[in-house]
Parts: C-alpha cells; structure tokens; sequence
C-alpha cells in the first residue's frame, strides 16, 4: 500500500487546478464562439429567406436540385 504525504498532494493540486482553469478557459472561449456562430446562422437564414422571396421560380427550381456543400 502506497502512502502519500501532504506534501505529496500539493503539486498534484497545482496540477489539477492549472487544469482545471485552462478547460475552463477553453470552455468560456468555446461559449463565445458558439454565440458568434448562432448569431451567423440567424443573419444568413434571414438573408436567405428574404433572397427566397424574390427568387424567380427557375432559381429556386436550381437550388432545390442542387446538393448542399458541406
């Protein structure tokens, strides 16, 4: 049986609380992103739903035959 001395737990708590602010980190910048990218996808399907209305009915034929890009 292994035994761990206080002094033991210490660097492995500075180890484990750099980690945990750095996934921290990471996850509030994840966030913000998520936020810019939803805002995106908002604007363009306004966008596209306005550029669908006065569409001709050819184009919108095209674009219902076409495969989308991924």
């Amino acid at each position: 049986m292994v035994r761990y001395s206080p002094c033991d737990a210490k660097p492995e708590d500075l180890v484990k609380s750099h980690l945990m602010f750095a996934v921290r980190e990471e996850v509030d910048v994840l966030k913000e992103r998520i936020v810019e990218l939803m805002e995106r996808i908002n604007h363009l399907e306004y966008e596209n739903n306005i550029l669908k209305k006065y569409a001709s009915p050819e184009a919108l034929q095209q674009l219902q035959h076409q495969s989308p890009n991924p």
